[in-house]
């Protein structure tokens, strides 16, 4: 049976590096630099991927025996995606600064004079501490431009949300799938391991504008400011639905195609809240925010804040605009 020509042109095939260029060549000025950085961190997504698979078959689950500069204990898995991460950006020519969860100070590679462009944040492999249960775990990035006036590599990543050029996370779980903006909306891929490639699974992806879901650590709720525990009592008493993995990635992918809100309040334990402004908070606000929902950390729009220091953290909410304006009204 013939076709139209227009479903065939639809059904084609489209990889993430092709994705990538036909992004690139609308910018006639362009030289492939971002989109080198993106493959990069597409081949260690599929590295990274393929490690968490096999993660008990070659024993690297459990504690590392360290703790990384956050304080808290680092998992083998953790120091093995990290060094993946590095490992494929290190010799990227742009690359002037890597940045890490797992690590106390940034990476300087190269100056501007040496053409480094670009830095690149990340949460190597967020929720890491569920691998154990076979839960869903993610690598998060963030890309800004370099400031070549700065020669400080805190200070240089030290910016705002709103700078990014690009963001994203990888997820491992039942598929390995990328969510990528690059500030024109989002796009999702999947890694098809048979040929492995990430491959287009839908484009310009909006999250619902609402959703009577909510994500948020309620073992916690007592310790909550006041404005967050009115809140959970409406969600209680209008029939939302809670839904928490504990892993970030995972919940906000499922907040993003269901819709919903993910709370990460500020708690007596952690009263400035707990997810890191520049590799976890901010990434996500601009894929959200560039998928048509929202994201706050306090009062302000999480990428309007300006951060004072690398492993500065936040409290977050996001998602549909509708929830998240509808917590707002309680805070």
């Amino acid at each position: 049976m013939n076709r139209p020509d227009h479903d065939l042109v639809h059904d084609n095939l489209t990889s993430l590096q092709a994705h990538v260029l036909s992004e690139e060549a609308r910018y006639p000025g362009a030289q492939g630099d971002l989109s080198w950085i993106l493959s990069a961190i597409s081949l260690a997504g599929k590295t990274i991927a393929n490690k968490v698979r096999r993660a008990r078959l070659d024993g690297v689950l459990g504690a590392h025996g360290t703790e990384n500069v956050q304080g808290e204990q680092q998992l083998k898995m953790d120091v093995i995606a990290n060094e993946i991460i590095m490992r494929c950006l290190g010799d990227r020519a742009s690359v002037a600064v890597l940045a890490s969860e797992e690590d106390e100070e940034p990476r300087i590679l190269r100056r501007s004079g040496e053409g480094g462009k670009y830095c690149v944040l990340f949460d190597p492999l967020d929720g890491s501490s569920n691998l154990d249960s076979c839960v869903g775990v993610g690598t998060i990035f963030s890309v800004t431009v370099n400031d070549p006036e700065e020669p400080d590599g805190e200070k240089t990543v030290c910016q705002p949300g709103s700078k990014q050029v690009a963001a994203g996370y990888i997820l491992y779980g039942s598929s390995t799938i990328m969510c990528l903006t690059t500030g024109d909306g989002v796009d999702m891929f999947e890694l098809d391991q048979a040929i492995g490639s990430f491959l287009r699974v839908k484009t310009k992806l909006r999250i619902p504008e609402k959703g009577e879901t909510y994500s948020i650590n309620e073992a916690n709720a007592e310790t909550f400011p006041e404005g967050y525990q009115k809140y959970l009592r409406f969600a209680h008493s209008s029939g939302y639905t809670s839904r928490y993995i504990g892993s970030m990635v995972s919940d906000v992918h499922r907040t993003l195609i269901r819709g919903g809100v993910f709370i990460y309040p500020p708690t007596a334990k952690n009263p400035d809240g707990k997810l890191r402004l520049l590799y976890e908070a901010n990434p996500m606000a601009m894929l959200i925010e560039q998928a048509g929902g929202l994201s706050y950390s306090g009062d302000q729009p999480t990428m309007q804040i300006q951060p004072e220091r690398l492993h500065q953290r936040v409290p977050v909410l996001l998602g549909s605009p509708v929830e998240v304006a509808r917590v707002r009204e309680f805070l």
